[in-house]
C-alpha cells in the first residue's frame, strides 16, 4: 500500500471546532506526568507505548484527533493507528502551542 501523508489539524483548528460545539474525539498519548499537568478537555489519555494494546479501546468509526508535546508521538501514533484502520488526524505543534483551556 502506498503511504497516505497524514492529516493535519492546527490547534487553533481544533480550538474553534470544540468552541462551535462540534463532536470531537481527541487522543492524547503522553506521558502519565505530562497529561496530569494539564491536557485538552475531554481528551481520552493513552501513553504512546501502551497503544498497540490499547489501540481497541478507541472508536474506529470517529475521526481520533492526537495530541502529544509537540507533534513527533503524535505522529507515530497516527502511523500506528492508520496502519489499523482508524481514521486519525495529528494536531501540530502538540500541547507547546495549544492556546485554549486545559483540565
Amino acid at each position: 500500500m502506498a503511504f497516505q501523508p497524514e492529516k493535519e489539524i492546527s490547534p487553533a483548528e481544533l480550538a474553534a471546532r470544540m468552541k462551535r460545539g462540534e463532536s470531537v474525539y481527541v487522543l492524547d498519548v503522553r506521558e502519565p506526568i505530562e497529561w496530569a499537568e494539564g491536557h485538552i478537555p475531554g481528551a481520552k489519555h493513552i501513553p504512546l507505548g501502551r497503544l498497540p494494546e490499547r489501540h481497541t479501546e478507541l472508536d474506529s468509526e470517529e475521526e481520533v484527533i492526537v495530541v502529544c508535546r509537540s507533534g513527533g508521538r503524535s505522529s507515530l501514533a497516527c502511523e500506528l493507528l492508520g496502519e489499523r484502520g482508524y481514521n486519525v488526524v495529528n494536531m501540530t505543534g502538540g500541547m507547546m502551542s495549544w492556546q485554549d483551556e486545559v483540565e
